[in-house]
């Protein structure tokens, strides 16, 4: 029965804010006619203001074109009067289109008009007299002293149109402005009314129900995830391997080249293979440790510890990292203990102690002086790797592990944040600890004891 309500009241505010809807529409159309019909409006007063603008340039041009005609007899000040009266003629042809409709502005339009006629006639006047007889100097002096009194009407009548063109325009962008301030108001109005019967309904629907969905999410998401998580671990594997094969290729050529080249030319001048080379590496050991932080995530992280020398196994871990980084950093091994042989995952050791030796490496000045300190006891086996690098904020030691966080003076160096929690998820999987021991500006220590 309640859902059948719920049904109900589901149905009636969905034609609630249809209707809500149609009402926005029918008021938006009506607001967007009204700001098109200003919009116009404002068009054409700034049209008028501009032609008469242009007309009063026009006016002046031809005077001054007719007077250079007549006293100096310049052809080409003919034509720039013929040229400017072409203009005016055309100009208040376009004043009768543009200028505001209303009884005034007419009225003032006619008295312009009629202005200009006489004018224009002056001064056609004016060139016909002087193509006829240049010496009528009296004549052509009346003629431009009546001009002169016609322009000192016209000028009056240009400003008032002008004055009140300019009054519309005010008046038109106001009412566009009113216009658009109303369409916001509705449309916000009508949004919150349509959140305000959107959020009623949903409050109707029934709570047991909307648990029993919320679980049934809940049991979906947990299975999506898991085939997610496996289908991250199958896309980052197939990537490693798709991407490994050119790198390899790439590792195996540069080395090549260099046994090749090494007898031919300056040492110097291999810098770009030596680039080549530690870029693959990079690369080759970022997919490896992309691929073990996702197979970490999803559970499926390998562990299988088998009997080594742990003393070789560093010897040989320091000779990688010195070549793989070519860095000038001094990394000096130091050995505790008696017996070197531990049963350990001799991969995930590889990736623990690479990432902590690497990141000392990133994170100490050039040259300065690197640690790595093999422990061996009976009941577990402890590797620190100590430098005297930029160190590690108190604040900061509790989110290392955090996959993608950095520290924050880390400034400019480059890294992924990916090495930590890589390092602590192989930790894990041995069942051992982490800890470490880091001042800024002094150093940092890593300690990981693994049991045995």
């Amino acid at each position: 029965m309640k859902l059948y309500f719920s049904c109900k009241w589901i149905v009636a505010g969905f034609f609630l804010i249809i209707l809500l809807m149609g009402l926005v529409a029918f008021a938006s159309f009506n607001n967007t006619s009204e700001i098109k019909g200003n919009a116009n409006k404002v068009h054409d007063n700034y049209q008028t203001l501009n032609i008469l603008t242009d007309f009063y340039a026009k006016m002046t041009v031809a005077e001054s074109a007719r007077r250079g005609y007549i006293f100096l007899g310049s052809r080409q000040d003919l034509y720039r009067y013929q040229a400017a009266i072409n203009n005016m003629k055309n100009n208040i042809i376009l004043l009768d289109i543009h200028v505001h409709n209303s009884v005034k502005q007419k009225q003032r339009l006619a008295i312009l008009k009629s202005l200009v006629h006489q004018r224009v006639e002056l001064l056609e006047e004016s060139i016909k007299l002087y193509q006829q007889d240049k010496s009528a100097l009296l004549r052509q002096n009346q003629i431009t002293e009546h001009s002169v009194n016609i322009r000192e009407q016209i000028i009056p009548i240009i400003a008032e149109i002008q004055a009140e063109e300019k009054s519309y325009l005010i008046s038109s962008l106001e009412l566009s402005e009113q216009s658009i301030h109303l369409r916001l108001i509705i449309e916000i109005l009508a949004t919150m009314l349509s959140m305000v019967v959107i959020c009623s309904l949903y409050f109707i629907i029934d709570r047991q129900w909307v648990k029993h969905e919320h679980i049934k999410s809940l049991e979906a998401s947990l299975v999506q995830e898991k085939k997610i998580g496996e289908l991250k671990v199958q896309l980052f594997s197939m990537i490693s391997h798709e991407f490994r094969t050119p790198l390899s290729v790439i590792l195996l050529s540069c080395q090549l080249l260099r046994e090749i080249l090494i007898e031919l030319v300056d040492e110097k001048e291999l810098k770009n293979l030596y680039r080549i080379q530690s870029s693959a590496k990079l690369m080759n050991h970022l997919l490896t440790d992309i691929l073990t932080l996702t197979r970490a995530e999803a559970g499926e992280l390998d562990y299988k510890p088998q009997l080594i020398n742990v003393e070789n196994f560093c010897l040989n871990l320091l000779e990688d990292v010195q070549m793989f980084s070519r860095t000038t950093h001094i990394i000096k091994f130091i050995k505790h203990g008696q017996s070197f042989r531990a049963n350990l995952d001799e991969k995930l050791l590889y990736s623990i102690l690479t990432n902590l030796l690497l990141n000392a490496i990133k994170y100490s000045s050039p040259g300065g002086k690197i640690y790595l300190v093999l422990n061996a006891q009976p009941e577990a086996t402890i590797f620190q790797v100590i430098d005297e690098g930029i160190g590690i904020s108190p604040a900061e030691q509790q989110r290392l592990y955090e996959p993608y966080y950095r520290s924050e003076n880390v400034e400019g160096i480059v890294g992924t944040g990916l090495g930590l929690p890589i390092v602590k998820k192989c930790v894990d999987r041995h069942q051992g600890e982490i800890s470490v021991d880091s001042k800024v500006g002094v150093g940092t220590t890593f300690t990981v004891k693994i049991p045995t």
